[in-house]
């Protein structure tokens, strides 16, 4: 998500973009090769890189996080580090400065969806939060957003909260980044996993027979999204990026394997034991009313675009994938050697 934006900014021709990653979760691959970019590697945490951001800054887009839910399972007080204190130490840093005009925060639709495996109902940005969570990332979440009504009412920092749905495209690498403890290090979200392993004609992994839904939403879609935000979004309000329909992931799987022509039967495994979250998708009203803001990318089309770009990168995402072979086996033998 970050170089696609940074992509866009460029594009739209910003003066200057100033990016800060520790590469925790990301490849230097991503970086764009443009005189206007300044990088700091570093975590957003970090008083020495808090330091050196410029009191002239004029949007930030706040998008560090732990990736993702079964990372921070594993390891809450890193979710904590790196969720938390990361929105909490910004937000201190950047209250005074003077030219600030926005400040658009990635929240997660997850935390305040319905947990339900029922028939879903589109969740509005006013839906009521609940105190039970699957996950240290869902609570880290929210408490960013919480964080961010409390700058902005206290010390008026504009801040705008962009809910994010299930969020694919191009750029997403599997295995990006530094270990984090779990396989998922490696396999990130659905999408760029279900496309890699379609394309090596491998078996699609079907948690609970695939009956879960998701609102999948283009990243093109999604940065758009955030510039609609940083323009016409309103200070304390929270907007849903969405493209306002259920999909389940038994028809992800089969449009994967239809386009890159894989034949393989999927592989059904049961329910995760974590997930309450069994169907949600996200309403787009109010998206539309305030900022303007309408996904406009076919699923299909968006999945063919980022099988494209996954394929002419098969090299990259084998060397990403490959630094950790050690590690990965390393925690099949664990599991393996359990009672």
């Amino acid at each position: 998500m970050g170089s696609n934006l940074v992509s866009q900014l460029l594009q739209r021709g910003s003066r200057n973009v100033l990016i800060v990653d520790n590469l925790l979760s990301a490849e230097a691959a991503n970086l764009p090769r443009d005189p206007r970019v300044g990088f700091l590697r570093g975590s957003i945490a970090d008083d020495r890189i808090l330091a050196r951001i410029p009191r002239s800054i004029e949007y930030v887009f706040h998008l560090a996080c732990y990736h993702g839910n079964q990372s921070s399972i594993a390891d809450p007080l890193a979710d904590h580090r790196n969720n938390t204190l990361t929105s909490l130490k910004l937000l201190e840093t950047i209250r005074s400065f003077p030219k600030i005009k926005k400040v658009v925060y990635a929240a997660a639709g997850c935390a305040v969806a319905e947990k339900t495996f029922q028939a879903a109902r589109a969740t509005p940005e006013d839906a009521p939060v609940s105190l039970f969570h699957d996950s240290p990332y869902s609570i880290s979440k929210l408490i960013g957003e919480m964080y961010g009504n409390y700058y902005w009412r206290r010390h008026g920092v504009p801040f705008v909260k962009a809910r994010f749905q299930n969020v694919y495209g191009p750029r997403e690498i599997l295995g990006a980044g530094r270990w984090r403890g779990t396989a998922h290090t490696v396999w990130r979200n659905v999408v760029p996993t279900f496309i890699w392993k379609s394309l090596l004609g491998e078996a699609l992994p079907l948690e609970n027979r695939g009956k879960t839904s998701r609102d999948f939403i283009f990243v093109e879609d999604l940065v758009r999204g955030l510039l609609a935000c940083a323009e016409r979004g309103e200070p304390g309000e929270a907007y849903n990026l969405a493209s306002g329909r259920e999909t389940t992931i038994a028809e992800l799987a089969g449009m994967i394997n239809e386009i890159t022509g894989n034949p393989t039967p999927p592989d059904f495994r049961p329910a995760r034991d974590w997930d309450r979250s069994g169907r949600r998708f996200g309403a787009v009203e109010k998206s539309r009313r305030k900022l303007g803001f309408r996904a406009s990318t076919p699923m299909r089309e968006g999945l063919q675009k980022t099988i494209d770009w996954t394929r002419a990168h098969r090299a990259l995402i084998r060397r990403t994938m490959r630094k950790h072979d050690g590690n990965m086996r390393g925690l099949a033998r664990r599991v393996s050697s359990k009672p």
